[in-house]
């Protein structure tokens, strides 16, 4: 078994040798295979985890899962790996894992960013939001202030500075924090506070932030409602012009048998679902339903509550995000999707009712003191650090502490790593059950007269959700319904379905069918009008004018494929 450990991260190099590990290990469920090269030239890995004995992993439902395309969201790739170990060391174990392995394929994708996330943990981190490759511009910004590790500590903090117009003064319940000063307060001692690190080109007197040559956001350049630079920050120049990206959209557009997703970042303690763009009552209304019921037992399985983001998780409140990957997955692939922000310190330090956004523009200084005393017995002391004197070589006499966010903040500590991510492969596996899958129901052949036979075969949809998934799917023509086929001795369909053989009587080479439904929109009733319809029954026959075998191929891209050989008058 491969040597994982879920207290602590991994670098690249490391990560693929336990992929190939899992590979080796694990022949019979888990192929291992790059869908492309980052912008440095790492390979994007994606492991396909099912039991091959029982399928091809193309011809079941399958569910995808990301992590880590933003750099340093690096718990967000130990997700993926633990569900990966988790779905291959329960296999033979765990009832529901050994069926959704036997009846299911998973799509896993650890570290959709290598690059930034390479930076992130370097021995001397560089924090950017997600690719390494420069944009707009490839160019240094020539001033500012540069976030680094000034001290020599391992640790970048924060810096305070006196000033009489800052905007910071000593907490006057805990002399260890700072708070905002109140309007017109004067005649106190009060601070500016800024991330530690050092100035480009300092006048001695201007500050402002240094801007990363790096500003891309991966995650605003999928194609879903894709906008320029000028109306989304980092974007790209236009939709999949990165190659993670595009390796992504590649990969999951060539197996249509995806039938759902959920991409892992930091930080919030949250689900968030789509749309991010415009109010629910803009979407099929079906869809949010099942959306809903969907967050239900999401927020049962893991205690992350699950929230729109249009509605809830808004940075600003004139402003929407767009060229997500839960929006591309909903809108262009037709599934349910979500994006699952791990972490809530907040949570942690029992802070339960707040915002998640509207929380770091404006909260209560008592929430900052339940922090404070999280930090000092769950942390140790290491998620905030008492303020001490630094000689700053630009500023002169400094204090450098605050809360270390990398370490606290951005992903959880590594002491609490496992954890946290440990609910998430039941509710993914949950959500993979849930997918449709067609399974015979009937197959029936009878004499139709002289030396003409009827088949028949009826297959029905025993998954929770519809073979189209939403309605959106069908609203944009994503998916097609059932279709089957029948051959007989080699003699298939030419590539346009116009080669009808002369023993086929009646019917067509290829049928296409209706959607089945699934059950996830019966709604209450047995009040004496409830009609529970066979509308997740498709029925295919033809008759046929030989004796011998035939082929039948019944499938769905989205439930799966079916093939029978029937026999006919022997």
């Amino acid at each position: 078994m491969p040597s994982i450990r879920f207290d602590r991260y991994y670098r690249f190099a490391e990560m693929t040798e336990l992929l190939q590990a899992y590979a080796s290990e694990y022949p019979n469920l888990v192929q291992l295979d790059s869908i492309g090269k980052s912008h440095e030239g790492r390979d994007i890995w994606l492991v396909t985890v099912t039991n091959k004995h029982t399928g091809k992993h193309e011809d079941k439902p399958a569910f995808w899962c990301d992590g880590n395309i933003h750099a340093s969201e690096v718990s967000a790739s130990t997700s993926v790996l633990h569900i990966l170990n988790r779905l291959v060391t329960q296999y033979g174990i765990d009832e529901t894992i050994t069926r959704a392995l036997d009846t299911r394929t998973f799509y896993l994708v650890p570290r959709l960013g290598p690059d930034g996330a390479e930076w992130a943990l370097a021995d001397q981190p560089k924090l950017i939001r997600s690719s390494t490759r420069p944009y707009p511009y490839d160019e240094e910004d020539p001033y500012g202030l540069e976030i680094q590790d000034v001290d020599g500590d391992g640790r970048m903090l924060n810096m305070r500075i006196k000033d009489p117009n800052g905007p910071w003064k000593i907490c006057e319940s805990e002399p260890r924090l700072l708070q905002l000063r109140e309007p017109g307060e004067i005649g106190g001692t009060y601070y500016r506070l800024m991330p530690e690190g050092l100035f480009h080109n300092f006048d001695g007197l201007t500050m402002r932030s240094r801007r990363n040559k790096e500003r891309l956001d991966m995650n605003r350049n999928f194609p879903s409602a894709w906008r320029l630079e000028a109306e989304q920050v980092g974007a790209g120049p236009f939709p999949t012009s990165e190659p993670e990206i595009h390796a992504a959209v590649s990969a999951i557009c060539s197996r249509p048998n995806i039938c759902g997703a959920v991409t892992f970042h930091t930080f919030s303690g949250v689900h968030l679902r789509p749309p991010a763009r415009m109010p629910d009552d803009e979407l099929p209304p079906e869809d949010i339903w099942t959306y809903k019921k969907m967050g239900d037992v999401a927020q049962k399985m893991t205690g992350y509550p699950a929230i729109s983001n249009y509605h809830e998780f808004k940075y600003h409140p004139k402003e929407v995000i767009t060229g997500a990957f839960d929006d591309w997955m909903y809108e262009h692939r037709g599934v349910y999707s979500w994006t699952t922000e791990i972490w809530s310190p907040q949570r942690q330090a029992g802070i339960t009712d707040y915002k998640y956004i509207d929380w770091f523009r404006d909260h209560p200084i008592e929430d900052d003191v339940k922090l404070l005393a999280w930090s000092d017995s769950a942390l140790e002391g290491k998620g905030y650090i008492d303020w001490y004197a630094f000689n700053h070589p630009q500023l002169g006499e400094v204090e450098l502490g605050g809360w270390d966010s990398f370490y606290a903040f951005r992903n959880p500590p590594p002491q609490f790593l496992e954890k946290e991510i440990s609910p998430f492969a039941d509710w993914v596996v949950w959500q993979a059950l849930a997918s449709p899958k067609l399974e015979v129901r009937e197959t029936q052949v009878e004499e139709a007269g002289s030396g003409v036979y009827r088949i028949r075969v009826a297959v029905q949809n025993t998954g929770w959700l519809p073979t189209n998934v939403t309605n959106t799917a069908i609203k944009n023509k994503l998916c097609r319904g059932v279709v089957g086929e029948i051959s007989k001795d080699g003699n298939d369909l030419d590539s346009n379905g116009n080669d009808k053989p002369k023993w086929l009587v009646a019917g067509d080479p290829r049928e296409v069918g209706d959607q089945l439904r699934g059950w996830d929109r019966v709604a209450v009733g047995g009040f004496g009008w409830h009609m529970d319809a066979t509308d997740d029954v498709a029925v295919f026959e033809w008759v046929v004018g030989e004796k011998g075998t035939y082929d039948i191929a019944v499938f769905h891209e989205r439930a799966g494929r079916i093939e029978l050989k029937v026999s006919a008058g022997s």
